[in-house]
């Protein structure tokens, strides 16, 4: 079989005008002699009836002490509804289809409710139903523990059943369809003349993703890295076919090909809180006692720097004031800079280039923001600037690179 598996977001779902769209892509990949499996999520966003933020609320509002395992049970509703209401659309033009929640596709996870992670994928009812020109319908975001127990996968969990099926099923691709046109080099409520990438490494969509870039999860595009698995960002509204993800780099590097991109995008994390700890009695495991004091209070932390005289890091503007108590609990004075903001520059391209980092001093200098720290790694540099700067820095980033041409 040639399989093709689509993914489509609640956007896309959300009203009958726009299950039209899905069902030309649908109709375009049959077209094209495809087995179809096709994974949902949730209608709509927030305040929309069967968004899965709507029925959060409706936890909230009833009490909010509704047990993981039945708040589970509850979500699972917003893609079965959606998956309901696309089989009836496709039966009624005369496409044969089926649905199968996350159980019923195999989908086997562990018991942490609420973040689930998939075990194993065993796809026999998915084949059986291709075998049978179905387009197979799959409830995104969902799967069963081993005693039968329904569980989700966390925030991007349709993307991650998406790209996980593809795999199980050994799909050609997975076509990941959102409401914008593909991968930006940046997000264009910020840069008006972002541009849309072509074709980006796994580690560039990676690093972007976990960096604040929300097209598509970073654990959905992990699990279509190690199997090399290529994906397409595409919009649900237009015919292009947005930007490809795979593993190019690899590619060009068996071919002696030069890589002519060094940058590839600009992203951004608002509303952080920079953290800086003097160790002011010398003692040596001072740095241990600050970092298990966050991880056993489940406070993630991020932009670590360590040295004999402290220690420096950013936690979420939400868990600053928590942070600042628990570390004034073990006697020390943290100093907190709320507000703050990561910018990130990312690029395959990067890593033995020189001068890429004075390129953003530069920039920044011009434009008169201050770094109030950096660090950085194969494929990224990460710069802190002040929240109010936030913007003005990815403008001034985007443009130092030419990611407009």
């Amino acid at each position: 079989m040639r399989i093709l598996v689509q993914k489509f977001g609640g956007t896309s779902l959300s009203t009958v005008e726009a299950r039209t769209h899905v069902i030309r892509h649908i109709r375009k990949a049959l077209a094209d002699q495809y087995k179809l499996v096709v994974v949902v999520s949730a209608m709509g966003r927030k305040g929309e009836p069967y968004a899965t933020d709507t029925l959060l609320d409706l936890i909230r509002q009833n009490g909010d002490s509704l047990p993981a395992r039945e708040r589970d049970l509850l979500l699972c509703c917003g893609e079965t509804i959606s998956a309901a209401t696309l089989c009836s659309q496709l039966n009624a033009e005369g496409i044969r289809s089926s649905v199968l929640n996350g159980a019923q596709a195999g989908i086997l996870t562990n018991d942490d409710f609420g973040n689930a992670h998939i075990v194993s994928i065993r796809p026999t009812r998915i084949l059986e139903l291709l075998d049978k020109d179905h387009v197979v319908i799959v409830t995104g975001f969902q799967g069963k523990t081993a005693l039968d127990d329904a569980t989700t996968l966390g925030r991007g969990g349709s993307d991650t059943s998406a790209t996980a099926l593809g795999v199980a099923l050994k799909a050609e691709i997975v076509d990941i369809f959102t409401d914008v046109g593909g991968i930006l080099t940046a997000d264009p409520r910020i840069v008006e003349n972002a541009k849309r990438l072509e074709q980006v490494s796994f580690s560039e969509i990676c690093n972007m993703a976990h960096n604040g870039a929300k097209v598509i999860h970073p654990r959905a595009v992990e699990v279509a890295m190690q199997a090399n698995l290529p994906i397409r960002v595409r919009s649900t509204f237009e015919e292009d076919e947005g930007t490809l993800v795979s593993n190019f780099d690899a590619l060009k590097q068996e071919r002696n090909e030069v890589r002519d991109r060094h940058v590839t995008g600009i992203a951004h994390v608002p509303y952080m809180t920079q953290i800086t700890v003097p160790n002011t009695d010398g003692s040596f495991d001072m740095q241990l006692k600050v970092f298990k004091a966050m991880a056993d209070h489940q406070i993630s932390v991020d932009f670590i720097n360590v040295n004999p005289s402290g220690v420096m890091y950013t936690v979420f503007d939400s868990e600053g004031d928590r942070a600042a108590r628990l570390l004034a609990e073990l006697g020390y004075e943290p100093r907190l800079a709320p507000g703050c903001a990561k910018v990130s520059v990312i690029g395959g391209g990067i890593h033995g280039v020189p001068g890429i980092m004075a390129h953003i001093v530069e920039a920044l200098t011009q434009e008169d923001i201050a770094i109030l720290q950096s660090a950085d790694s194969n494929a990224t540099i990460w710069v802190l600037v002040h929240g109010k700067d936030m913007a003005q820095a990815v403008r001034a980033l985007h443009k130092r690179f030419s990611l407009d041409k």
